[in-house]
Parts: C-alpha cells; sequence; structure tokens
C-alpha cells in the first residue's frame, strides 16, 4: 500500500456550508477553547498538587473546580492601574495580540469526519485550505509580537528583559519545529490538515516519522514558554517577565494567550502526528471502523489533546528550568542539526521510492530509531570544557581551607559564586564611591561647625 497521498486528494467539502454553520462552528470553537482553559487550570493545580503531595485547590466548589471561576472574577474585579511611562497604545496594543492570534489556530484543525448538522453535510472543521500548516506557523509567529510589545511599551526592565528573551527563544525553536513539519509534508503529499489526516489512516506520522514529533514536542514546550523553558518569565530572575507591569484584565489576556498556545500545540500534535481524530488502535479496527464514523471522533480528538496537555503538565511538576546557554546550545547545537539531518533522510528515501519498490513504513520506522539513538547521544555528550588547567603544586591550600580575609573574584568561573567561609568579596566601587561622598559631606558639615 502507498502511503505516499496524492497531491490530488481532495480537501474537507464545504460546499454546503451556509453562514449559519460558520457561525455556530466559529462559536462552538470559541467556547471549547475558553472552557478548556478553565479546564486546564483545574487539572494542572490538581495534578500538581498530586505530584509534590499536597491537595491543591479543595474548597471552592466541587474538588475545587470553582477557583479558576473565582480567579476569572477576581481579574476581572482586581483595580487596573496604568504606568506613567508606558506608551498606552503599544500598552493596550500587546495583550490583544497575544489572545487574538491564540483564537485562530483551530480554525484549520479537524475535530472529525462529515457529520449531519441540522440536516446539512459538513465536516467537523471551520475551514481548510492547501497550506493549513503554513497558516498555523504564521499565526502562531505573531502572537510573539503581543509579548515583545507588551515587555518593550512597559518601560521597565524586567518585561524589556523578558521580551527580549521570548523574541529569541521563538526564533530559535521555530526553526526546528517548522524542520520537523516539513517531514510531515513529504509524506503525506500535502500541507492541508485534512489531507493529512487522511494520510495517517494505516500508521499514525508519530511512530513512522518518530525523530520528527521528538523535535516538534521538545520545541512545542519551548513555544508556549512552560517549563523547563519558561525563560522570558523566570520568576527568580524576572518577576514575572513581559507580564510584571500588567494587572487585571491586561494581565488575563496575557495568561489565557498561554494557556490557549498550550491546547493549539497539543493540537497541532494530535492533527500531523498522532492520527488527528481517528480512534486508536484496536479501537479503529472495532465494527469496521465504526468509531470513526459520526460523532465518535471529536471523543479521540479530545482525548489525545488533553493527553499531551497533561504531559506538559506532567513536565512542570517534574524538570527544573533550564539555563539561558543550555536552553539556546539544546535548540541550536541538537533540535536543529538532527531536524536538518533527518528531513534530508526522508527527502532520500521519498526520491528512492520513485525508482524502487521498498516499504516506506519499515524503512522509516528503522531510520527513526537510529536517529533516536543520535539524538539521545547528543543529549548526554558532555559539553566541552576548556583547556586542561596545570596541576597546581601540593603546596597549594586546599579549597575548603581558605586564609582569612582572603578576597576572590566571584566571577572567575563564569557564573556568580557565594564567597566561602573566610573569603570576602573585592569592594564594591560603587559602595565606594557613596562612602567618600558621606566622608565629604561630613568633613564639610565638620569645617563649617568649626567656622
Amino acid at each position: 500500500m502507498t502511503i505516499l497521498a496524492s497531491s490530488a486528494m481532495p480537501t474537507a467539502d464545504f460546499s454546503q456550508d451556509t453562514w449559519w454553520i460558520w457561525l455556530i462552528k466559529a462559536v462552538a470553537i470559541l467556547l471549547f477553547l475558553v472552557l478548556s482553559v478553565i479546564f486546564a487550570l483545574w487539572v494542572e493545580r490538581r495534578g500538581l498538587g498530586r505530584m509534590q503531595t499536597r491537595l491543591g485547590p479543595n474548597v471552592t466548589g466541587p474538588l475545587g473546580f470553582g477557583q479558576a471561576f473565582a480567579d476569572a472574577l477576581k481579574l476581572v474585579l482586581k483595580e487596573d492601574f496604568w504606568l506613567k511611562g508606558a506608551d498606552k497604545f503599544i500598552y493596550m496594543l500587546g495583550p490583544f495580540i497575544a489572545a487574538f492570534t491564540s483564537f485562530l489556530v483551530y480554525a484549520v484543525l479537524p475535530f472529525g469526519p462529515e457529520v449531519s448538522m441540522f440536516g446539512i453535510t459538513t465536516p467537523l472543521q471551520l475551514t481548510d485550505m492547501p497550506v493549513a500548516v503554513v497558516y498555523i506557523l504564521a499565526v502562531t509567529s505573531l502572537g510573539v509580537y503581543g509579548i515583545v510589545l507588551g515587555g518593550w511599551s512597559s518601560n521597565s526592565t524586567y518585561p524589556l528583559l523578558g521580551a527580549v528573551r521570548s523574541s529569541a527563544q521563538i526564533i530559535s525553536y521555530e526553526l526546528s519545529m517548522g524542520l520537523s513539519l516539513v517531514s510531515v509534508f513529504l509524506v503525506s503529499g500535502s500541507m492541508s490538515t485534512s489531507q493529512i489526516v487522511d494520510a495517517q489512516t494505516q500508521l499514525w506520522w508519530g511512530i513512522s516519522l518518530l525523530p520528527a514529533f521528538a523535535i516538534y514536542f521538545v520545541s512545542m514546550v519551548g513555544e508556549v514558554n512552560r517549563l523547563p523553558f519558561d525563560l522570558p518569565e523566570a520568576e527568580g530572575e524576572l518577576v514575572a517577565g513581559h507580564s510584571t507591569e500588567y494587572s487585571s484584565m491586561k494581565f488575563a489576556w496575557f495568561y489565557l494567550a498561554e494557556y490557549i498556545n498550550m491546547m493549539n500545540v497539543s493540537g497541532v500534535a494530535v492533527t500531523l502526528f498522532l492520527g488527528g481524530w481517528r480512534a486508536p488502535w484496536p479501537l479503529s479496527a472495532l465494527g469496521d471502523g465504526v468509531l470513526n464514523t459520526g460523532w465518535w471522533p471529536v471523543l479521540w480528538f479530545l482525548v489525545k489533546v488533553w493527553l499531551v496537555m497533561f504531559v506538559m503538565i506532567w513536565l512542570r511538576g517534574t524538570l527544573l528550568r533550564f539555563r539561558y546557554d543550555q536552553f539556546m546550545r539544546l535548540g541550536w547545537k541538537v533540535l536543529i542539526p538532527v531536524a536538518l539531518v533527518w528531513l534530508v533522510a526522508v527527502a532520500v528515501i521519498q526520491g528512492v521510492r520513485q525508482f524502487a519498490a521498498i516499504d516506506l513504513r519499515t524503512l522509516l520506522l528503522w531510520i527513526a530509531g537510529a536517529f533516536v539513538v543520535l539524538m539521545v547521544a547528543l543529549l548526554l555528550w558532555p559539553a566541552k570544557e576548556g583547556e586542561k588547567k596545570p596541576e597546581e603544586p601540593e603546596t597549594a591550600p586546599r579549597p575548603d581551607v581558605v586564609p582569612a580575609g582572603s578576597t576572590f573574584d566571584a566571577f572567575a568561573g563564569g557564573y556568580p559564586v557565594p564567597p566561602l567561609p573566610g573569603q570576602t568579596l573585592p569592594p564594591s566601587p560603587r559602595r565606594a564611591k557613596r562612602e567618600a561622598a558621606a566622608m565629604a559631606a561630613q568633613t564639610q558639615d565638620k569645617e563649617g561647625q568649626d567656622v
């Protein structure tokens, strides 16, 4: 059986749709995303509570489910302050862009096959296009403008640093994400989301294109600024990053956009790598595929999306935040090179298959296994150390025995370290200036008293 989809494969048929069908679908997607954010907040808090041996919210509403509604009400009623030095228009535009672009991705994601809705046969998808995945990448790229503009317009140091980090992070990890998706286009023969789902009828691309799926998964976590990649809003370094100077509903737009973007990348992962709305095996083989017809596929799609969401929540409760240099090294020295090599391998395979009958599934699975081994080796390969320091003489003092009153350079090793017992930091230049100014003032006062 040929896995490569034909370029003539028809996209979803929207010919019978009317304006009110479009309206129903759009409102349904909007409600789905907003309610999913509320549910995601509850799942994350309760899930992290269980992982960290605590209860989590359990007072407001049954099992604490009303806590998310209480938080939403608090944000609506909270005092909304304005910064005196901020650019007012861009200060408001930033969170609006972040929230608005986050609602656009699910417009091209299929929830299921064609169904009958009020007597009209229509796909469970708002719209589709031959370049639907490029549309998704374009929309997600625009979302970073909200973060950058919000951090820049605040006229404050920490938001600006968070915005700069976010822009560098999005650019770096969108490259690896885009490269991982190109291999899906090659084997599917299309960039239409409905056609990509149809191409996974027999085998999900997440299995046969396992390296691409692994690269996409790591990139999507970095794309939505989630732990261990939440560098733009690292609490211990930048207070809250780009959203430090926001309050009330302006902050709520950023907060809403973050969780909707989690739903977005999860939906894209399901559509492109995990079979979309198709039932997993062996359920797909029951009843001659009856579970892949009607409204059943909506259930399979939602279950897969929430499984990916739960993995991201699990990562937050398990891993620590990366250092920024580690984060960039992972993106530029591991993910992008591996994605490029994998893309070339898939392209060569597709070219060879034009002249020889080769089973694509078996070949891709063998190559995927080899690339998984390569990625693990790259991750475990130790970082290149500097030149080996000359051996110190035996008379050198032990590192744990420090002469009292000795000074040392806290930045000598590349990262600031606290002093050991007995060590003192060199005098601060600013402190010396303050003490000199204070001494001059005291001398001037004394001379004035003597006169």
